[in-house]
Parts: C-alpha cells; sequence; structure tokens
C-alpha cells in the first residue's frame, strides 16, 4: 500500500479532481467537490494471469430460470419491482427522514420470513431492542429473519459467507465504512466502497439486497451520484409524513416498467395498501361546488381518479397571485393564458389557485382539461355535475389532443360510478370499438376547449 494523498470528489456524479474546482467538469454541477483522504493500492501485480483466465460466453449459452422473481406478497411493491423481487438484484429505498422506509422493509421481512425466505435485516442506525419494538407493532414473524447491528463492511461480509441468507437489507448505506477508505462513514468514498462491496456480494451470491439511503434537502439521494447508477431498482417512497398516505415510486428499475406507484396508508400497525387509489383519492370531494371537477392520470398501467380544484377571484394587487399544489406551477400559467387568448376570459387580473386533492403530486398531461375546466367552472361560478370525469392533453392553440389508454381510463371511471366522461374526439373511435364493455356510460367527444366550456355550462 502506497502513500495516501488528498483528492477532491464531486458530490454529485463522484468525478475526482487532484485540486478544488467551482464547477464539476462530468455534471456541471456549482460547489459540489469535498476533499478526502485516499489510499493508493497496487493492482497491476497477477493482472495479466487473470486476464488469460477470463472468457466471454456467447448469448445462446445463457441458461435463464424461470421462477427467478420472490413475491414479498405486498401488492403494491410487487407492483412497483416488476412482479416480486429478482434474485442476485440490488435495490436502493430513498424517501425524507419518517417517512416509512424501514417500517416498509421491515414488513416486507415479516412476509418473507413467514414464507421460509431467509432474510438479514442489518441496521447501522438502531438497536436490536429498538428493531423488536418497532417489530412488535408490525404482527408475527417467522424464525428465518436474523437481526444485526453493525457498520463495519469487513464482518457483514462474513456474517453474510456463513449464513448466506436470501435476501439482505442494509439500513442505510451512509453508515456502513470499510476499514481501508480513511474517510469517515457517509463521504463520498465510504459510500461508493460501500455499494461495490455489496454490490459484489449480490451478484456473486445471488442475494438480493436492500438499502437504505438518506435524502438530501433538495430530495435526492445523499452520496455521490454513481449510487443510483450502480444499483439494478431505485424507489422512492414519496408524501407528507404529516400525511396518511404514501406512494412508493419507481425511478429506475431493469427488471420492470418505471412508470408504476404503490399507494399505503400508515396506520398504528405499519403500512397498509390501497388498493383502490382512485376511491382513496376522491374521499370527501364536496357537492355542487364551483370549481371542483374529477380527472383522470395513468399511472404505468394503473388510471388514478383525482379530485382538481380551483379559486380564481380578483386580485386586490397589481399583480395577480398564481399557486399551484400538486401539478406544475408553469403548466397551470400556461393554460391559463391559452383561456385568455382563446376563449376571452379575464384572467389577467385574477388570482388563481390550482390544487391536486389528497396531497398527491401529477404531472401527467391528460390532466390539462381537468384544470382547465376547473379553472373555468370556478371563474364563471358554475358548479360542473359530480357524476362527470374528464381527460385530455391541451394545446396552445386550445385544442384537446389524444392521451394514451384511454379506454382503461373510462373503465375505472365507470366502476366507481361516473355517467359521462368528457374526451378527446380523436380517442372516440378507440373507446367505442369497445361499446360493450362501457356499460352505457356517456362519452362526449371534444376537440376544442371551447367545445368543453360548451357542454359543462350548458
Amino acid at each position: 500500500m502506497g502513500k495516501g494523498k488528498t483528492v477532491y470528489f464531486c458530490q454529485e456524479c463522484g468525478y475526482e479532481s487532484g485540486k478544488w474546482l467551482g464547477q464539476c467538469p462530468g455534471c456541471h454541477a456549482w460547489n459540489t467537490f469535498a476533499e478526502e483522504l485516499v489510499e493508493k493500492k497496487s493492482v497491476a501485480r497477477g493482472r495479466g494471469a487473470a486476464a488469460l483466465q477470463t472468457k466471454s460466453l456467447p448469448l445462446s449459452q445463457i441458461q435463464t430460470a424461470e421462477d427467478e422473481r420472490i413475491s414479498t406478497e405486498i401488492k403494491e411493491l410487487d407492483r412497483v419491482l416488476g412482479g416480486g423481487i429478482v434474485k442476485g438484484s440490488m435495490m436502493l429505498v430513498g424517501g425524507d427522514p419518517g417517512i416509512g422506509k424501514s417500517t416498509l422493509l421491515l414488513q416486507v421481512c415479516q412476509k418473507l420470513s413467514k414464507q421460509g425466505v431467509k432474510v438479514l435485516y442489518i441496521s447501522g442506525e438502531e438497536s436490536l431492542q429498538q428493531i423488536k419494538i418497532r417489530a412488535g407493532r408490525i404482527g408475527d414473524f417467522g424464525d428465518s429473519l436474523s437481526l444485526l447491528c453493525e457498520t463495519n463492511l469487513d464482518r457483514i461480509r462474513g456474517v453474510i459467507d456463513r449464513e448466506k441468507p436470501q435476501i439482505v437489507i442494509i439500513d442505510s448505506i451512509q453508515t456502513m465504512y470499510r476499514e481501508e477508505i480513511s474517510s469517515a462513514p457517509g463521504s463520498v468514498s465510504q459510500v461508493r466502497e460501500s455499494t461495490g462491496t455489496l454490490l459484489q456480494i449480490a451478484k456473486g451470491m445471488e442475494i438480493a439486497v436492500f438499502i437504505v439511503g438518506h435524502v438530501t434537502k433538495e430530495g435526492v439521494v445523499a452520496g455521490p451520484r454513481v449510487l443510483e447508477h450502480m444499483v439494478d431498482t431505485v424507489l422512492y417512497f414519496e408524501g407528507d409524513r404529516h400525511a396518511a398516505y404514501r406512494v412508493l415510486r419507481g425511478v429506475k428499475n431493469r427488471f420492470g416498467s418505471t412508470n408504476e406507484i404503490g399507494v399505503f396508508e400508515m396506520r398504528q400497525e405499519g403500512l397498509v395498501e390501497v388498493e383502490n387509489p382512485s376511491e382513496y383519492m376522491l374521499s370527501g370531494k364536496p357537492e355542487g361546488a364551483s370549481g371542483s371537477v374529477v380527472a383522470c392520470s395513468m399511472e404505468g398501467t394503473r388510471p388514478i381518479l383525482l379530485e382538481v380544484q380551483a379559486l380564481v377571484c380578483h386580485s386586490n394587487f397589481g399583480i395577480p397571485r398564481r399557486t399551484a399544489a400538486g401539478t406544475d406551477f408553469n403548466r397551470v400559467n400556461l393554460l391559463m393564458a391559452v383561456l385568455e387568448k382563446r376563449l376571452g376570459l379575464s384572467l389577467g387580473s385574477c388570482d388563481a389557485y390550482v390544487n391536486i386533492a389528497g396531497g398527491i403530486r401529477m404531472n401527467e398531461p391528460a390532466i390539462d382539461l381537468g384544470i382547465v375546466l376547473a379553472i373555468i367552472s370556478s371563474y364563471k361560478e358554475r358548479a360542473i355535475d359530480e357524476k362527470t370525469i374528464c381527460f385530455g392533453e391541451v394545446g396552445l392553440s386550445g385544442e384537446v389532443r389524444a392521451v394514451s389508454m384511454a379506454e382503461q381510463r373510462v373503465m375505472e371511471a365507470k366502476k366507481l360510478g361516473f355517467e359521462t366522461c368528457i374526451l378527446p374526439e380523436v380517442c372516440l373511435d378507440t373507446v367505442k370499438g369497445k361499446e360493450s364493455k362501457n356499460m352505457g356510460m356517456k362519452l362526449v367527444g371534444v376537440r376544442t376547449v371551447q367545445d368543453a366550456m360548451r357542454y359543462v355550462m350548458r
């Protein structure tokens, strides 16, 4: 081992530099370099012999098993993972403090231990007694679950080699360290080295590894950005920790779709699945109130009905105030400009507040029509029929454009008792082709926002 030296690492992408830089040449982020002490290691010896022993394998000779996934028996989590846990995969779970990451993973341990799956839960932040107290609130566990409180990765690797579990959970990656790295736990070097060690364990021993990652104030996982590139799946736990619901969203998944979400409700006994998020989001919707309309958004293959609320009132100041909660603020300003230009509504002197009820955040363009109709309803003080639902993307010319999976949206609305659906006219042929399944639901096709306003304000 050679002499140690000081280098600078970018906290975002892991770029290494011999001196401090204001802007990272790799990711172009500002003020992200941190100083760390590293050790030089000699790796040249034996490289030639190792290269001679390495050989490639043709694709046709690679064998795959049919049952590569392990079901967690938590349907919402299995949906986000793409059907279950893939053997030998590595999954990163991030989220705000107190959002429920450790609770969710402990519930996964409960379900897997009752199936007889050997699980090793490694905590670097809690004692065994603290985990036992939390486990007692969740329920009964099987005998195949083992707990370990340790932060030294060399010792952890020895335990894994000896016990050979099928699932390993690391809570959290920022507390793990290797003695060969002189920097403190949680630093760029330690996080990168720890993740690399766990990745070798996962791939080499066919063990599925969950790692918990802390998040920064910007909402991204703390540590180098290379951490998210190394793992197979990145899951983010979203939602206000003071609210009841939680949304588990996959932002990266090598074994499934990244469009799926899982919805949970936090209760005394832990996280409970919300099998019908649409009904949950629409609970408490006011009757006969202006500025409220139900829209439909798609999250992967799941349609979710949500209430879009708008409040438009004349401003008492020279500059009107605009606020958007649960959707893109700039998108709301754009849609209001379309209404003022194409429909002649005098919104330039009005305050406007748009909210997606329930606290969930949706950015799909299909809710554009819902935002437009909610703003029109509040501006004209006319309530929209509570049995009416709408979806469609609105362009700058005021046209209502087609959206994907129109039939699934209509079927979900019919299931929840809606009687009228306002949708883009170009989607009518696709939906009417399944008229027998629609069971008589009234479909109203619109080409422009003028057509939509004429129908709801008639």
